[in-house]
């Protein structure tokens, strides 16, 4: 593997046409990236969300192109691959912005991806590389039960890209700021806390009653409360609130992406299944709470950790079926985080709403 850097550098593509959690875990690499290759242009290959949220954001990325369907990555294997030729052929000669001097492969092991990347033509290729994948012109090793950030930390280093030690990855704008509080008035009397107890897979569900006895116990310190989800989880959000003492705000569906961040910028804490909303509080260096299921901590855990504090559950074996679901995934969908305590969660909760003091 080479790790040197390549001169005279002035386009550089990232293919990650990822999820909120998994954008937010490359978020080190494209920040080593950019301070590298200052005068580079960064072109983050992703989906219509990244094109939204990151448009006029500061930060390392100067433009997303919108990924169309493509065989493999981030579209079904029978789909149609004319127009990922298309926009390949546009890359490649150009016209999206000047040739490619790096193309940067950070998705997944590279079997459908990897092709992809060649085919842009760029100076170089990097990135990652599972067995079963054509190799780039410089890649790391693929595999399970990896730090995702850490892992593309050494992609980027590919090319010779040195991390940087942030404090904040992510930044608001004022757009953000305004969409929240157009939901949310700010009160400076009253610290916010979001409790976030949805997650994409429902095995990374912790219970509603026990969200809703730590959300109680930071009320009763002085904390206003809101609990968040997207309008289709909005039964998850509800299930809590209808069990609290307190009352709280129900977000669910009241905000976009963007003004998300705006909210989470002004919490003085999240508490949050492994999720996308928590990732993204932790890019911005607000104090969170995460509850894990064993190999997801592993590897979603953040590079810091003076903010974050992380209620585990290590168990392996569906307690429904007994199906061990780290290698597999058995049919069920019951929690796999549910002995993860109410008293744990409630501490580490405590310790990080106090230290807001100092």
């Amino acid at each position: 593997m080479a790790s040197a850097l390549v001169d005279k550098v002035r386009t550089i593509a990232v293919l990650r046409p990822s999820a909120v959690g998994d954008f937010v875990f490359s978020l080190p690499a494209l920040h080593a990236l950019r301070h590298t290759y200052p005068a580079a242009r960064i072109l983050y290959l992703g989906k219509q969300w990244h094109a939204d949220f990151l448009r006029g954001r500061p930060g390392p990325v100067d433009e997303v192109l919108v990924l169309p369907p493509c065989p493999g990555v981030g579209a079904p294997l029978d789909t149609d691959p004319a127009e990922a030729r298309r926009f390949s052929a546009m890359l490649r000669e150009g016209r999206l912005g000047g040739r490619l001097d790096i193309a940067l492969q950070f998705y997944g092991g590279g079997r459908y991806s990897n092709p992809f990347i060649l085919g842009l033509g760029a100076r170089v290729s990097a990135g990652m590389k599972a067995s079963d994948a054509a190799p780039l012109d410089r890649w790391i090793s693929y595999g399970p039960l990896q730090n995702r950030r850490l892992q593309l930390l050494e992609a980027a280093a590919l090319v010779g890209a040195d991390s940087v030690r942030l404090q904040r990855e992510l930044e608001t704008t004022g757009h953000d700021r305004r969409e929240a509080a157009a939901v949310v008035a700010p009160d400076p009397a009253r610290p916010l806390v979001l409790i976030h107890p949805a997650a994409s897979d429902p095995r990374r569900h912790w219970p509603a009653q026990r969200f809703a006895a730590v959300a109680d116990r930071l009320a009763r310190a002085g904390a206003t409360i809101a609990v968040n989800a997207t309008a289709a989880e909005a039964p998850i959000a509800r299930a809590v609130i209808e069990r609290m003492r307190h009352p709280a705000l129900d977000l669910s569906g009241a905000l976009s992406l963007s003004g998300l961040c705006g909210l989470l910028e002004r919490c003085a804490l999240v508490v949050s299944n492994d999720s996308g909303p928590l990732h993204l509080a932790l890019a911005l260096g607000v104090r969170c709470v995460g509850i894990y299921w064993l190999h997801n901590l592993y590897e979603s855990g953040p590079l810091t950790q003076d903010r974050h504090r992380a209620a585990l559950s290590i168990r392996v074996h569906c307690p429904v079926c007994g199906a061990e679901n780290l290698r597999s995934r058995c049919e069920h969908n019951a929690s796999f985080v549910d002995d993860v305590r109410e008293e744990e969660v409630e501490a580490l909760a405590m310790e990080l709403f106090d230290a807001r003091r100092r």
